[in-house]
């Protein structure tokens, strides 16, 4: 099966805030620890069920979502990586929140940020010749899920519906809440998050993701700190 690759934001493996997130998602994509106990108050076994889908995908913002590669190699796609990291400056992304979008639970900024929209932008168009086309069951699976003539169009020519005017940076906390489970959760992660969401936070690194095969866990592979 086919293996992908992302190109996504993460805070450095070794700070409060990316502990606090393995914790609440129970796996840590870089070590591939797995967490139990409560969280927050909310009992392990009802907090992974609401989250598989996070899980998998592991704790991101997503920059260049996930992709085959066409007619590269991973290597290339390091090297790549690294010259881009070196000629772009972090970005602040201010102040984070939990919050509710589109019935799950994310982080995303107090305020609208165009450098941060720019930014993505500008890294979705670097690393397109990277992505081999859709297949026809992916853009299917897509369709299916119901996209806006505009998102359709993004899909079409990016692999992905939510980029460019379509993009809203966010940090996945839980799949998509029934409507019973939505108010409690929602508190538990403010409660949990809210030692770490103190400072702004700088959008300081892009990191390379890892999908083995179709279905299975991501894994954190590589950091690429901005400007250097």
């Amino acid at each position: 099966m086919t293996e992908r690759f992302a190109i996504y934001y993460a805070p450095s493996a070794n700070s409060p805030l990316w502990d606090r997130a393995s914790a609440w998602l129970g796996r840590d994509p870089l070590t591939n620890e797995t967490f139990d106990g409560a969280i927050a108050g909310i009992e392990r076994r009802r907090l992974l069920n609401l989250t598989q889908s996070a899980n998998r995908y592991a704790f991101h913002a997503t920059i260049k979502p996930p992709m085959a590669l066409a007619g590269a190699t991973v290597d290339d796609l390091r090297q790549a990586l690294a010259e881009f990291a070196r000629n772009h400056q972090p970005v602040s992304l201010g102040q984070l929140k939990v919050a509710t979008l589109d019935g799950f639970l994310a982080l995303i900024p107090d305020d609208g940020n165009d450098a941060v929209q720019d930014f993505a932008a500008t890294v979705v168009e670097q690393f397109e010749p990277f992505r081999a086309e859709l297949s026809i069951k992916d853009r299917a699976a897509r369709l299916a899920r119901g996209l806006t003539p505009r998102q359709e169009e993004l899909l079409d020519a990016y692999g992905y519906p939510y980029v460019f005017d379509e993009f809203r940076f966010h940090m996945t906390l839980t799949d998509r809440l029934p409507e019973e489970d939505r108010a409690d959760l929602l508190a538990a992660a403010q409660a949990w998050f809210a030692p770490e969401l103190v400072e702004p936070l700088m959008l300081d690194r892009l990191v390379l993701y890892h999908e083995p095969e179709a279905g299975t866990f991501f894994r954190r592979l590589e950091d690429y700190k901005l400007g250097q």
